[in-house]
């Protein structure tokens, strides 16, 4: 089989292309990315032809980048217009599955208790979720339209070997600092690994059983934001001190100094239901948390 992997340039698709050189063609907008393609950029405009030629399977994951601000053009233009034309070429050029990576986002309800899953509904948080909601309901109408198979997976935060946006902060931090203030948190937050995710994404584009379906990615150990802290420690072959500040006075420092989100995505709570994917595609995370966090001493300084 031969699966398409967009953004190959990218943190996931660099992962995904490496460790299945063998399996995929990459596409990279990175002109000096080690890519089978380069496309100078992804829109409504885009050629797709040479490279879905023999292509079986598409895995999207190019987009805007983490944190871009004034992107609400190359939202539309690359994520939205561009993915949407994708598909339409993948049913042009004879593509049988279009596996599309989407983000935990399009759901607020941070402080419940209850998992997130497939049919919970949706309501994104951020802009950029918006447009994921948009663009999975569009690639709904498509496939259905011209009879591509359509595979969406939500992904909480991608964690690995130099990831970028939060988890890039948070490894910095770890580093720099001995002690940090999180002993009393005890929220329940849901994460996947790179490594875990790209293993995933390959069954997605393969598996039978796959097409027609949500999944929610995970690496099924859900954790407080203190022992993903501690995780993160480890993998770095550090150890860390949490100490007991009250959340209350963090979230009222977060609120003074405008990262009023960044302290929600600290402790409030993001666990998700990822059942489906062991009932329907009989896969399990290959890595635990441990073993991938171990990882993180391999990153590229």
């Amino acid at each position: 089989m031969s699966i398409l992997v967009t953004g190959a340039s990218g943190f996931i698709g660099s992962w995904l292309a490496l460790e299945h050189k063998n399996l995929v063609v990459s596409v990279s907008r990175n002109v000096q990315a080690n890519s089978d393609f380069f496309i100078e950029d992804i829109n409504r405009h885009t050629d797709w032809q040479t490279p879905l030629s023999g292509i079986k399977s598409v895995i999207h994951l190019a987009g805007t980048a983490h944190n871009r601000s004034g992107c609400h053009r190359k939202l539309l233009e690359c994520d939205y217009e561009g993915t949407l034309k994708l598909m339409r070429d993948c049913g042009k050029y004879g593509v049988g599955r279009f596996v599309y990576i989407s983000t935990v986002n399009v759901y607020s309800n941070f402080y419940s208790r209850h998992p997130f899953g497939v049919k919970t509904q949706l309501s994104p948080t951020t802009v950029k979720a918006e447009f994921c909601v948009s663009i999975e309901n569009n690639l709904k109408e498509i496939s259905n339209e011209l009879g591509i198979e359509l595979v969406i997976v939500r992904s909480p935060l991608v964690y690995g070997p130099n990831a970028p946006g939060n988890f890039s902060l948070l490894t910095k931090l770890v580093k720099k600092a001995p002690l940090l203030p999180f002993a009393l948190v005890k929220n329940r937050r849901d994460f996947i690994s790179v490594q875990n995710l790209v293993d995933l994404l390959i069954v997605c584009a393969s598996h039978e059983n796959a097409a027609g379906h949500v999944f929610l990615a995970s690496d099924n150990e859900t954790v407080s934001t203190r022992e993903f802290i501690d995780a993160v420690a480890y993998g770095q072959g550090k150890k860390v001190l949490q100490v007991p500040i009250p959340i209350g006075l963090m979230r009222f420092f977060g609120r003074l100094i405008g990262k009023t989100r960044m302290i929600d995505q600290l402790f409030d709570d993001l666990e998700v239901d990822s059942s489906n994917i062991s009932e329907i595609l009989n896969w399990t995370p290959p890595y635990t948390m441990k073993e991938a966090m171990a990882m993180l001493r391999t990153e590229v300084k």
